[in-house]
């Protein structure tokens, strides 16, 4: 049964007087919400998403852009623009060998972005 308290008086609990009681858990911060946030939003897209499966799932778990193009069925200069945007949020990484570049998952990145999928609420 919930109490209420007259005007101008103290309320009767603590709690009383808030809307929510607090969980207790630390809320994420802006900073991490920012990068998890460009992080959701790179693999959001069905090209990207399927250019880090391809990747992830390759013999040496790295690839070539020109290994990429042909399973997506896009050009080279697309799959370079969709691959730019995963380094530049942290999930892959590149490595340039000759003129070709080279691609693979960075360690954690992807365990990270499912872990706060699963967080216990």
């Amino acid at each position: 049964m919930t109490t209420i308290s007259e005007p101008g008086t103290a309320p009767a609990s603590p709690d009383e007087g808030r809307c929510c009681v607090p969980s207790g858990a630390a809320a994420m911060s802006a900073t991490r919400a920012e990068e998890l946030s460009r992080q959701f939003k790179a693999i959001a897209d069905p090209n990207r998403l399927r250019l880090v499966s391809l990747i992830s799932s390759s013999a040496e778990n790295e690839a070539c852009v020109c290994d990429l193009t042909e399973p997506l069925d896009l050009g080279q200069p697309t799959v370079s623009h969709h691959l730019k945007i995963l380094v530049d949020a942290g999930i892959l990484h590149r490595e340039k060998r000759g003129v070709w570049a080279y691609y693979s998952i960075v360690p954690g990145s992807l365990d990270a972005l499912a872990g706060v999928l699963t967080e216990p609420k």
